[in-house]
């Protein structure tokens, strides 16, 4: 029997153009600086491996995805998975996180989605987590 899923979603509205904002979710350095000071690589094409690594609460972390969407100043989507999920490496454990990007009158509206949520308690736990990240996006994009 397949599980049900849920999907986690955050927006959050930065003071900002779209170009502005999807130069922070594509450019590591950036990246870095909002995403607890994790180190990506990739080259940030459709079909493209996208690597995540990290220290957190003393653990190293090595994640990853492959990128499966890029439309520039409006979307990115890859798929994600994480070695401190504590789920095996395979197809069904990967998460599906997109970012849309919306221009509003001049600022930049994102939307976050993640998908393949099992729980409740999961849900929560990775909403309250990508409503920190968003809120530190915002910071390093409008202190530009």
């Amino acid at each position: 029997m397949k599980q049900e899923q849920m999907i986690a979603e955050t927006t959050i509205t930065i003071a900002a153009a779209p170009e502005d904002v999807w130069h922070a979710i594509t450019t590591p350095a950036q990246i870095k600086k909002y995403l607890m000071g994790t180190t990506v690589k990739s080259d940030f094409k459709a079909g493209s491996a996208i690597t995540y690594e990290g220290e957190f609460n003393g653990k190293k972390y090595h994640d990853k995805g492959e990128i499966k969407k890029v439309i520039p100043n409006k979307e990115f989507q890859s798929t994600y998975w994480s070695s401190a999920g504590g789920k095996e490496d395979s197809p069904e454990n990967y998460n599906l996180v997109t970012y849309k990007l919306d221009d509003k009158d001049g600022k930049t509206k994102v939307t976050l989605t993640q998908d393949n949520i099992r729980t409740d308690k999961e849900k929560e736990h990775v909403t309250e987590n990508w409503k920190g990240v968003l809120k530190k996006l915002k910071e390093v994009v409008e202190a530009k």
